[in-house]
C-alpha cells in the first residue's frame, strides 16, 4: 500500500476538541506522540502540517470480514499529497476537515506486496524519527527529491502490454518511445555483435585452391591413368604491366568506387542478404576486395555464413592492404574463361597478345567476362555475342561518365573487337582427345559442375572406355584408311571414319573420332552428318512386331509377325487405305530394292536379313510413322536426329551418330531393355565422391519383339559372312547402304557389346554437304565397314 501524505490545517482554537486527555486526537491505542509525527508546540499554526500515517492493518484473521472497508486509492503519480491552505488564507467557514477513519475502517484488500512495502516504508519512517530524537544525523532530502522526479519518467518508459486505455489491436501496438528504445537496443546490439565478429575474424594465412590449383585426371575403366589435363592457366602480372585503362575498364564494370570504399558495399550485402534468406539465390553487388576475398580465401558457396565472412575479412584486408595490391591480386585470379586466370592468360586466349598491349575496347571486352564467361564469350553462340557486345558498350560509356577515358577516345571504338576462336583445350594424345571430350561432356552435365568449377581441377573422372577394345577399334581404323590412301589416294582424302562400341548396359567402350584431334576437332563418332540408309531397316520392323498394322483407317490394330507376307517387288507404288500416296508433285512414291531387284512375296524376316527395301517402306506406312519414330527413340536414337514423318523414313532419312546406331543395336541385344550410353561412371574430388546421375534401364520393346529382331539380324550376319558365322554363332549384324551411295554403315552385336561403324566424304574446305563415295566403301566381299568392325570386334568367337 503506498504511503499517503495527509496535509491539514491546524483547527481553530473554536472549534478544537475539549481536552480529554489527549484521547481525542488519537486513536484508541494509538501513542500519545508517534513516532514522525509533530505536536502544536512543534509546528505553527500557519505552516502547513505533513501527516504521515503508517499503514497500521492487523493480520485478517484479527480483522472481522463484514468490517472490512474498500478504499480505492488513486494512482501514485496522480495525487500522493493533499495540501490544503493556511488557515489566514481561507475563511474559516471553508477549513476542511479531514476524518480519520478509526483502524477497524482502514481497507484491507491491497495485495500483500502493498502491504509489505507500506510496512517498510512506516519502518523506516519511524527509524528516522527515533534517529531524530537521538540527534543523530540526517538522510540526505536531495536524495529523495532524485528518485521522485526519476520515478515516473522510469515507469512511462517500462513497455505495459496490454497497454491501459487502448482496446482491440491498438492495445498491442508499442508507442514511438516503445519503438524508438527498441531501434536503439537493435542498433547498439548489431554495432556491439559486429565489434566483437570483426575483432574475432582474422584474414586466414592460406590462400585458397587457386593458387594451387591441379589437373584433371582421367582413368580407363581398369582403373589405370588415361590423360591428364592442365586446364587452369595462370601467370600473375604486376599492375604496372597493366595498362590503366584497362583497369579502369574493369573498375568501371564491377566497382568504380573501389579506390573510396570501405572494402564492402553495405547496400549490395543487404541485397545479396535479403536474396539469400528470402529467395535462395543471391545477387551480385559485392565491392572487388570482398570478390578478391571469396578468390582467394573463402570457397564460392553462396550462403549468408560465407557473406558474412567475407565482408568482415574484407573490412581487415583494405586497412592492411594497399587499394593496388588488392585490384593487383584481383586481376591476377579472376576467372574469365576458356580455362584462363587472370588477365594476363585471359589476354593471350582471346587475343592472342600480352596484356600489356591491350586497348581500353579490348580491356572493356575483357571486363564484361567477368560477369559470367559463359554467357559472354561471343564464340559460343549468337545470344552470347548480342550479350557481349552490349555490355562492351556500356563499360566503355561507363568510363566516359566517370572520367576515365575521353569521349574522342571513345569515338574511335565503335567496332567490336571480336576475339579469337575457342583456343585448343586438349593435349593429351591424337585419339585420347576425344575420349576426354565425350568424358568431360558427361561428367559436367551428369555431375551438375558448372565450367568455372571444372576449371579449378582437381577431379578424379573414372570412365567406361575400355582400353583394348578403344586400341583394336583405333588399329583398324587407320588399316583400313591407310590401304584406302593407298590404292586411291583422291577420294581417300576426304574421306571420314566414325564408329563406337556400346555395351547392352549403354557402357561407352571405345570410339573413334577422328585422325587428331589437334587437326580435326569435331568427332565423328559422335556427328549427325549421314542418313542411315538401310541399316534403319530393324527400327521399322521392331514398330511392326510391337504395335500392329492397320489396313483400313481407324481399324483396330493387326498383329503381325516375322513370317507376315509383303510384297517385295521393285518399285511397288506406297500405300494407304485411301489409295496410293502422292509425294507433293503428283507421282506416286514407289521403293526401290538395291540392284532394283524384285522378290515377289517375302516374308518380315527374310526380308530384313536380305535388306530387300520396299516391304519395308509400305510396313512403315501400315504401322504408322509416328509409331515407327516412337520406336526408334524409344531404343535409344535421338530424336533430333530422325528425319520427317514421310514413307522414306522407313529407308533410313534420319541422321544417327555412330554411338546412337551403336546403342540402339544393343537394345535389341539386351532384349528391350535400353540404357543410355554414358562415358562416366565415377567422380571423385580430393578424395570425396561427386554424386552422378547414372542412367538407369528402360523397357524399349517387349522381350519377344526385341528377340525377333535378333535372330533376323543373326540371319543376316550368316548369310553376308557365312566363315564368321562358324566361330560367332550369336553374332548380328547388319550393313547399312543408301541409294545415293553417299554413305556406307555396319552395325552389329557379339558378346553383349554393339559397335556400329559409318564411311563418308566430305570436303570441308567446300560444303558441309557428304559426297558420293567411289567406290571407297569397297566391295560386298570386301567390305570396308565391316572390315572395321571384325577388326574391332575380334576376335568374333
Amino acid at each position: 500500500m503506498s504511503r499517503i501524505l495527509w496535509a491539514v490545517h491546524a483547527p481553530e482554537p473554536a472549534m478544537a476538541e475539549p481536552d480529554d486527555g489527549g484521547r481525542a486526537g488519537r486513536r484508541e491505542g494509538e501513542p500519545k506522540n508517534p513516532a514522525g509525527r509533530r505536536t502544536e508546540n512543534e509546528t505553527p499554526a500557519e505552516e502547513t502540517t505533513q501527516l504521515r500515517i503508517p499503514p497500521r492493518i492487523p493480520p485478517r484473521a484479527e480483522r472481522p470480514a463484514e468490517e472490512t472497508t474498500q478504499l480505492r486509492v488513486p494512482p501514485a503519480e496522480e495525487t500522493t499529497q493533499l495540501r490544503i491552505p493556511p488557515r489566514p488564507e481561507r475563511p474559516a467557514e471553508e477549513t476542511t476537515q479531514l476524518r480519520i477513519p478509526p483502524r477497524a475502517e482502514v481497507p484491507d484488500e491491497t495485495s500483500a506486496d502493498e502491504s509489505a512495502d507500506a510496512e517498510e516504508e512506516a519502518q523506516q519512517a519511524d527509524r528516522g524519527a527515533n534517529s531524530r530524537h537521538r540527534g543523530s544525523r540526517r538522510r540526505p532530502a536531495q536524495s529523495s527529491a532524485l528518485a521522485g522526479r526519476l520515478a515516473p519518467v522510469a515507469r512511462r518508459l517500462k513497455p505495459q502490454y496490454p497497454r491501459p486505455g487502448r482496446t482491440g489491436w491498438r492495445r498491442w501496438v508499442p508507442s514511438w518511445r516503445q519503438w524508438l528504445a527498441g531501434w536503439g537496443l537493435a542498433i547498439g546490439l548489431s554495432a556491439s555483435l559486429l565489434a566483437i565478429a570483426y575483432a574475432a575474424t582474422d584474414i586466414p594465412k592460406n590462400l585458397n585452391t587457386y593458387a594451387t590449383q591441379q589437373d584433371n585426371v582421367y582413368f580407363w575403366s581398369d582403373g589405370t591413368p588415361m590423360a591428364r589435363t592442365g586446364w587452369v592457366q595462370r601467370q600473375a602480372m604486376p599492375l604496372k604491366d597493366i595498362p590503366e585503362q584497362v583497369r579502369w575498364a574493369v573498375l568501371a564494370a564491377e566497382n568504380e568506387s573501389f579506390y573510396s570504399d570501405p572494402g564492402i558495399s553495405l547496400k549490395g550485402i543487404s541485397r545479396a542478404l535479403v536474396r539469400t534468406v528470402g529467395q535462395g539465390d543471391t545477387q551480385g553487388g559485392s565491392t572487388i576486395t570482398q570478390q578478391y576475398v571469396k578468390n582467394v580465401y573463402l570457397t564460392q558457396n553462396q550462403t549468408v555464413t560465407r557473406k558474412f565472412t567475407e565482408a568482415m575479412i574484407s573490412l581487415k584486408l583494405d586497412n592492411r592492404m594497399s587499394k593496388d595490391k588488392i585490384l593487383e591480386g584481383y586481376l591476377n585470379t579472376s576467372w574469365f574463361g576458356r580455362g584462363t586466370y587472370g588477365l594476363q592468360r585471359a589476354a593471350q586466349a582471346y587475343y592472342g597478345k600480352d596484356v600489356s598491349r591491350l586497348n581500353a575496347s579490348e580491356g572493356a571486352f575483357l571486363a564484361s567476362l567477368l560477369k559470367g564467361a559463359g554467357l559472354y564469350d561471343p564464340t559460343l553462340s549468337q545470344k552470347n555475342h548480342d550479350r557481349a557486345v552490349e555490355r562492351w558498350s556500356w563499360i566503355l560509356d561507363r568510363m566516359v561518365k566517370i572520367g576515365k577515358l575521353s569521349p574522342a577516345e571513345r569515338a574511335k571504338y565503335t567496332k567490336f573487337p571480336e576475339p579469337l576462336k575457342q583456343s585448343r583445350v586438349y593435349d593429351t594424345g591424337k585419339q585420347s582427345d576425344y575420349l576426354v571430350e565425350l568424358a568431360t561432356q558427361y561428367a559436367k552435365k551428369a555431375g551438375r559442375i558448372s565450367d568455372k568449377e571444372f576449371d579449378l581441377g582437381g577431379y578424379q573422372i573414372y570412365t567406361t572406355f575400355d582400353r583394348k577394345r578403344e586400341t583394336a577399334l583405333t588399329d583398324a581404323v587407320t588399316k583400313a584408311r591407310d590401304k584406302a590412301l593407298k590404292d586411291d589416294s583422291g577420294p581417300a582424302k576426304t574421306a571420314h571414319y566414325g564408329a563406337a562400341s556400346v555395351a547392352t548396359d549403354g557402357r561407352i567402350l571405345a570410339v573413334y573420332g577422328g585422325p587428331d584431334h589437334r587437326t580435326q576437332g569435331y568427332n565423328e563418332s559422335n556427328a549427325t552428318t549421314v542418313p542411315a540408309g538401310s541399316a534403319f531397316l530393324p527400327f521399322v520392323y521392331a514398330a511392326g512386331l510391337q504395335h500392329g498394322v492397320h489396313k483400313t483407317r481407324d481399324s483396330t490394330a493387326t498383329p503381325v509377325s516375322p513370317e507376315s507376307l509383303y510384297d517385295a517387288d521393285d518399285g511397288v507404288p506406297v500405300s494407304t487405305p485411301e489409295g496410293p500416296y502422292w509425294d507433293r508433285s503428283g507421282k506416286k512414291v514407289a521403293a526401290h530394292n538395291d540392284g532394283n531387284k524384285s522378290w515377289g512375296r517375302i516374308s518380315l524376316r527374310k526380308a530384313l536379313s536380305e535388306s530387300v527395301n520396299v516391304p519395308f517402306m509400305q510396313l512403315g506406312m501400315d504401322t504408322g510413322l509416328d509409331k515407327v519414330r516412337q520406336t526408334a527413340e524409344a531404343t535409344g536414337l535421338l530424336s533430333s536426329s530422325l528425319g520427317p514423318q514421310v514413307p522414306a523414313l522407313s529407308l533410313g532419312s534420319s541422321t544417327p551418330s555412330a554411338i546412337r546406331m551403336a546403342n540402339s543395336y544393343a537394345t535389341f541385344a539386351a532384349e528391350g531393355s535400353h540404357t543410355e550410353p554414358y562415358s562416366v561412371r565415377r567422380i571423385t574430388r580430393n578424395g570425396s565422391s561427386v554424386a552422378l546421375a547414372v542412367p538407369r534401364p528402360h523397357r524399349a520393346v517387349r522381350p519377344e519383339v526385341a528377340t525377333q529382331v535378333t535372330e533376323a539380324l543373326t540371319d543376316a550376319f550368316r548369310q553376308a559372312h557365312p566363315a564368321a558365322s562358324q566361330s560367332a554363332p550369336q553374332t548380328a549384324g547388319k550393313a547399312g547402304t543408301t541409294q545415293d551411295d553417299k554413305a556406307a554403315w555396319y552395325v552389329g552385336t557379339n558378346r553383349a557389346v554393339s559397335t556400329a561403324v559409318v564411311l563418308y566424304r566430305l570436303d570441308l574446305t567446300k560444303s558441309l554437304e557428304p559426297l558420293p563415295l567411289k567406290g571407297l566403301a569397297g566391295t560386298p566381299d570386301d567390305d570396308v565397314p565391316y572390315g572395321i568392325w571384325a577388326g574391332a570386334m575380334s576376335p568374333l568367337g
